[in-house]
């Protein structure tokens, strides 16, 4: 089920439209996109608009953090959850430009490696707090 709304939020969620013959759009400056909006909060961009884009991007993958090492013996270690993780939300934010449904923004990437590194500190720790109290 996270799977699936994870797919409709990235490609159909948020008024994205499918945009053919228009040029491909993408962001290769790490923290660009960041600091345009805490730069421009009242200008163009609200807060609303802020926090959906900057807290929705950590959060919407905290779960993703969770659910990764939780089902897949293998990612239990950093190191390999990083670099799936990491695979995965570049597949993702390159499908979003070449399928003409979004923007490749390294910035999204950055936020969502945050939120799903989150959800893997959480269960890391839930983990040695369990293995503690019993």
């Amino acid at each position: 089920m996270y799977t699936l709304l994870l797919i409709y939020m990235m490609f159909f969620g948020f008024g994205r439209s499918y945009n053919p013959g228009s040029h491909y759009s993408y962001n290769l400056i790490p923290f660009d996109t960041i600091k345009s909006y805490w730069m421009n909060v009242r200008g163009p961009h609200t807060l609303q608009t802020m926090m959906i884009n900057l807290l929705g991007n950590i959060v919407v993958f905290i779960p993703f953090g969770i659910l990764l090492p939780g089902s897949y013996q293998r990612l239990k270690k950093g190191g390999s959850f990083f670099l799936v993780c990491l695979s995965a939300l570049l597949l993702l934010e390159i499908s979003q430009m070449l399928l003409y449904r979004g923007t490749m923004d390294v910035d999204d990437v950055i936020l969502n490696l945050l939120g799903a590194g989150l959800g893997f500190w959480s269960l890391t720790a839930g983990r040695k707090f369990m293995r503690r109290r019993s």
